[in-house]
């Protein structure tokens, strides 16, 4: 069972919150540097990351699954938010060039079936970049936050899944050092610049971005049933015939033949090219 928007718009108003919302955003805003002119999807409860990552895209969607409920989005202005069901997205195939998916994976009743969504609506060469709690972290098992809920992930299963759903990845990275605590708000920052220095297995978060490849289709070849030789005796090669299987090249003068070893047999000169070799 997903967790309820308000757990959630509760947390990243927290001081904890707004430093998980700082960390993670500029990790993506690293990734993606910017959108302008680019059509922009958040999967999950993105919204936080999403005023950052959308600036200057042609179009930018929230996507909120129907378990967790919907709140607008962008507060005082036309509402670009809806509820969906995670795994049969309302939006046309091939529609947005990049999906932002936060609190996405973690509790979904099918996660494959929802990054296979998730390539359906990408348009060709588009990037995903999937954020979720890492499980070797100290937030895991941070049951007071949202990112200690569901299954958390390790880099290994996380690149397993995208590829099966015939995702990509392409690069990946970690965030959020600071431990789970409020008091920790504070010097997130620092525990940032230390932790990926010091300790980086034991980051919070990991951000594994996937894009999706299209190949041309190589046209398959057309069976022709080969015309097989009437069944007979096999006859002796003349003496004045090349041995099968040696390309012979130049002119034979006077009508004289060759004995298949490049030697004349009669007047007249034979040129042959055996294997680069020049004879005369």
């Amino acid at each position: 069972m997903r967790q309820g928007v308000l757990q959630l718009r509760e947390f990243y108003a927290s001081p904890l919150g707004r430093a998980a919302r700082t960390m993670v955003a500029r990790k993506v805003n690293e990734a993606w540097e910017t959108a302008n002119g680019l059509d922009v999807l958040a999967l999950g409860y993105a919204t936080p990351f999403l005023d950052s990552v959308s600036r200057g895209a042609r179009r930018a969607v929230a996507a909120m699954p129907a378990g967790q409920g919907v709140e607008a989005w962008p507060m005082g202005e036309r509402n670009l938010a809806c509820l969906v069901d995670e795994t049969t997205l309302p939006f046309q195939p091939s529609l947005f060039d990049r999906v932002l998916a936060v609190h996405a994976l973690e509790e979904a009743d099918n996660p494959l079936a929802l990054l296979r969504d998730v390539n359906r609506v990408l348009a060709p060469s588009g990037r995903a970049i999937l954020v979720v709690t890492a499980r070797h972290g100290l937030w895991a098992d941070a049951e007071a936050t949202p990112f200690g809920q569901g299954r958390p992930y390790s880099r290994r299963q996380l690149e397993t899944l995208v590829r099966e759903a015939d995702l990509e990845p392409t690069g990946w990275t970690r965030a959020l050092y600071a431990p789970p605590f409020g008091w920790a708000a504070r010097w997130a920052e620092g525990f940032e610049q230390a932790g990926a220095l010091l300790w980086p297995p034991f980051a919070g978060l990991i951000l594994l971005e996937a894009v999706k490849q299209t190949f041309a289709v190589r046209p398959k070849g057309a069976k022709v049933r080969a015309r097989a030789p009437a069944p007979g005796v096999l006859q002796p090669a003349t003496r004045g015939r090349a041995l099968s299987g040696i390309a012979t090249s130049g002119a034979i003068s006077s009508g004289a033949g060759t004995n298949g070893y490049g030697e004349a047999l009669g007047g007249g000169s034979v040129l042959v090219q055996l294997h680069g070799r020049r004879a005369e």
